[in-house]
């Protein structure tokens, strides 16, 4: 069988988001799943992957449910790792599990399908002229994300709401700054699930754009 490489920058296997994935690979692949994370305590990682000022925040989630923020420089090197201890399996087609932009990252042999790369024009070519919104998990990501829209001709209008703390007010706090603002929804976080599209979709009563299953299924032409 096939396998399709992911690469999360928690920790590795992401139960939430992998059986997305799953669906749409429809049994064509295996999932090979490693973690940026993958070893480290929490404590580690909060004192030495955590962001100084200005630095590109990310989050994502450990194996014990628990949340961590941490720097996209910091955390890069490792990825690119992982990338390559990927590669050296023999898998083909590697799925980065983040909407982040990571500059500079490399394959041999391999082909890195980044999100970062896909979602932007791909919302662009379904959103079209319409008000675009954006929910996000961090604050700090409302003006980190902009340049990842904007050479599309995409000016979003940003809220927040954590896929990790499972805090529903979170939605509905995110729902309501948008829902007489836009007319589409993109949900810009791997980590967000069905049920957080289910639970925006009915709070606005708009179309919601699930990160990952837009991945999942694209990815799965490439199968």
């Amino acid at each position: 069988m096939k396998k399709l490489g992911m690469i999360t920058i928690g920790q590795a296997p992401r139960t939430d988001v992998a059986p997305i994935i799953e669906k749409y690979l429809d049994g064509r692949a295996e999932l090979v799943q490693v973690g940026v994370l993958d070893g480290m305590s929490k404590e580690y990682i909060e004192e030495n992957l955590y962001p100084e000022k200005d630095d590109y925040v990310l989050t994502s989630r450990l194996v014990t449910n628990e949340s961590v923020v941490m720097s996209r420089e910091k955390i890069k090197p490792i990825l690119q790792e992982k990338i390559t201890y990927l590669e050296k399996q023999g898998i083909e087609q590697i799925l980065l599990l983040c909407t982040g932009v990571f500059p500079g990252l490399t394959t041999t042999s391999s082909y890195l399908i980044e999100p970062d790369h896909v979602i932007p024009p791909t919302v662009k070519a379904m959103v079209g002229d319409r008000r675009f919104g954006v929910i996000v998990p961090l604050s700090e990501q409302k003006e980190t994300l902009y340049p990842k829209f904007s050479p599309f001709g995409l000016d979003p209008f940003f809220a927040v709401a954590s896929p990790y703390h499972h805090d529903h007010t979170g939605y509905a706090e995110a729902a309501e700054n948008l829902k007489n603002k836009v007319e589409i929804i993109l949900l810009d976080c791997m980590g967000y699930t069905e049920e957080a599209r289910e639970m925006i979709a009915k709070a606005t009563g708009l179309p919601v754009i699930l990160s990952n299953a837009i991945m999942a299924k694209l990815t799965s032409e490439m199968i």
